[in-house]
């Protein structure tokens, strides 16, 4: 898996600070930006997390790009509706040789492995077969339009692929570039570090609050799943580790949590 931030709103806590002193000041936001220190921002951006008033920091977002994630991942990532993204399209793209996740509860077993490459493989072998009967089919009805050779191998494969991908499992490696403003990012946190959600998009979201905390250290400072500045809210689902997850994420953040 590759989390990368490759962009984010310049100077973030600055903003953030501007826009939430803008709020009780009687003066202008020109003169309000003059007088930002940084250990002004600092400190009053501790105070405001710490109240959690969390409006201002909508006006600050962050763009991640991934790679090497299953559609099982962005699925659940998609759920969050405030937010862009940019998913790499298996209508357009033709995945001669797909690539594919496999979970490590499977990875773990010689059986279950071998087993699980072996479906990839069939899906691979039948997207294929049914690439080319579809293509077949459409390029000769093309043709037959009166359209030219060109265009008809071209629009042919175009309409074959986007059929025959629905034999692609879960498992599908998939690439997707994604913006969320900071307000978003907490509520993501709170749900995607916990120890209850699916592995492989908690392991993303770890990664992804590491990023974001070297950019703007004291909004996210209390950033992560809910147990950190609270009492668990899974009820008799929860994992029973909160001791184990605040001393995790209340330190500096490794993608080992």
């Amino acid at each position: 898996m590759k989390v990368e931030l490759i962009q984010y709103t310049p100077q973030p806590e600055r903003v953030v600070a501007a826009a939430a002193k803008l709020c009780y000041s009687r003066v202008g936001v020109d003169e309000i930006m003059e007088n930002l220190t940084d250990e002004k921002i600092d400190s009053f951006l501790n105070m405001l997390m710490d109240l959690g008033h969390e409006s201002p920091i909508e006006h600050i977002s962050f763009t991640f790009a991934v790679e090497g994630v299953s559609r099982v991942l962005t699925h659940q990532l998609v759920r969050h509706r405030i937010a862009s993204y940019s998913q790499q399209s298996q209508r357009y793209v033709k995945l001669d040789q797909f690539e594919y996740i496999i979970p490590p509860s499977i990875e773990a077993i010689p059986e279950a492995r071998e087993k699980f490459i072996q479906a990839m493989e069939d899906d691979q072998k039948k997207y294929n077969e049914l690439v080319e009967i579809l293509q077949k089919k459409h390029y000769d009805r093309l043709l037959e339009e009166g359209k030219s050779e060109s265009f008809a191998r071209r629009m042919s494969e175009k309409m074959a692929i986007e059929d025959s991908r629905y034999v692609f499992p879960n498992a599908c490696e998939t690439k997707i570039v994604f913006t969320m403003n900071a307000r978003t990012l907490l509520n993501f946190f709170h749900h995607r570090c916990c120890q209850r959600a699916q592995w492989e998009i908690r392991e993303m979201a770890t990664k992804m609050l590491k990023l974001v905390k070297e950019v703007a250290p004291a909004i996210f400072k209390n950033a992560g799943p809910s147990c950190i500045s609270g009492s668990c809210p899974e009820g008799n689902m929860t994992c029973g580790k909160i001791d184990e997850v605040r001393k995790a994420f209340l330190q500096p953040i490794t993608h080992k949590i």
